[in-house]
């Protein structure tokens, strides 16, 4: 059961309906989005229903819901919400009536390497710039990552380019500090079942974007979903990268059915990642043309200035030449299927100089 408030509701009327739950032995998770907050109830439904919350001041409506995911369920938010990227002045939406391109660098490796990226990446239509400086990787031997030097690359791009950004997160310890620099955070397919990490992020105040397990079903990843919601951060996106199947020719198999299974179940944007689902460079352009025609509300690609020097999948790197005619692509097919691509709003510095 959930309790949606109105708009405008005060804290001291969201405490009420705390209190009121805590009373009859429950407990109260109190989820606030950009638009509403909502109350997420655990406990016993009938001692909720004697209690009228519905009848409380602030409060909008009560709703009953089946699904095991509540809060980022579509039973009690029939229209799909869009999440806001960035801070006043150089926010990007990820919704419904837009298509987003996030692109940037794997890893972030230097300040020039990184810099030429975000380049390439305006060049292919972005507006928000991905870049890693945390990688948990298959073996302990690889490249894991430049850190919170890393972060301070990204935030100096950032400075630069006008583009927000959003990096992975792979260790609760460290979410104070990716938070002072990124305007999203990620959690990886490794980390979409470390639910104490996603508590953690409940309560960030930054959106969070989630990518499915390599190995997880719909439902588990809106359950993962659920536990960032639940502990007050509606501000997610989902983000399908791949599943691990028995097919062999690809890194990972792009789940598209994904996108509109999960638009008919959960009130949250949805975008695909067609450079870590496909692994190849060449089939990065036809998963971003399926990703468009599926209604995806984005994708998230990798590109680099020099792929054969990548300390981390350089194979599935975009380079200067493939990025305007996929540019093109994405642009007339996003308008064939009625969005505009995601801009940055209010931007103060030259997208490319």
């Amino acid at each position: 059961m959930v309790v949606v408030m109105a708009a405008g509701a005060t804290d001291s009327e969201i405490d009420a309906v705390v209190a009121s739950v805590d009373a009859a032995g429950g407990e109260a998770f109190v989820s606030r989005g950009e638009q509403r907050t909502i109350i997420g109830l655990v406990g016993d439904i009938d001692r909720f229903l004697d209690l009228n919350l519905g009848g409380l001041p602030g409060v909008s409506e009560t709703v009953r819901i089946s699904t095991p995911f509540k809060l980022v369920s579509r039973d009690h938010h029939p229209a799909r919400s869009t999440v806001w990227v960035g801070t006043a002045g150089h926010r990007v939406p990820i919704g419904p009536d837009t298509f987003t391109t996030i692109a940037g660098p794997c890893a972030v490796e230097t300040a020039e390497q990184t810099l030429a990226a975000a380049r390439l990446a305006q060049d292919l239509g972005a507006t928000i710039l991905r870049g890693g400086a945390y990688k948990p990787r298959t073996s302990p031997y690889a490249f894991q990552g430049l850190g919170e030097a890393g972060l301070r690359i990204l935030a100096e791009v950032r400075a630069e380019t006008g583009l927000p950004v959003v990096t992975e997160i792979v260790d609760s310890a460290d979410i104070d500090v990716v938070a002072r620099y990124a305007d999203m955070l990620q959690v990886g397919t490794r980390n979409m079942a470390n639910f104490g990490l996603l508590q953690a992020l409940g309560s960030v105040g930054k959106p969070v974007m989630l990518k499915r397990g390599m190995s997880s079903t719909i439902e588990e990843w809106l359950m993962a979903a659920e536990y960032i919601a639940q502990r007050g951060n509606l501000e997610i996106v989902l983000c399908e990268r791949g599943i691990r199947t028995f097919e062999s020719a690809t890194r990972n198999t792009l789940d598209v059915s994904a996108v509109p299974v999960v638009q008919a179940q959960s009130h949250l944007p949805i975008i695909i990642d067609p450079s870590h689902s496909g692994g190849r460079r060449d089939l990065v352009a036809p998963l971003t043309r399926a990703a468009v025609a599926v209604g995806a509300d984005g994708v998230i690609i990798d590109v680099h200035p020099d792929p054969r020097t990548a300390l981390c999948d350089g194979p599935q790197a975009l380079t200067a030449p493939d990025l305007a005619d996929l540019a093109a692509q994405v642009a007339t097919l996003s308008a064939a299927v009625g969005r505009t691509p995601a801009q940055v709003s209010g931007r103060t510095t030259s997208p490319r100089r």
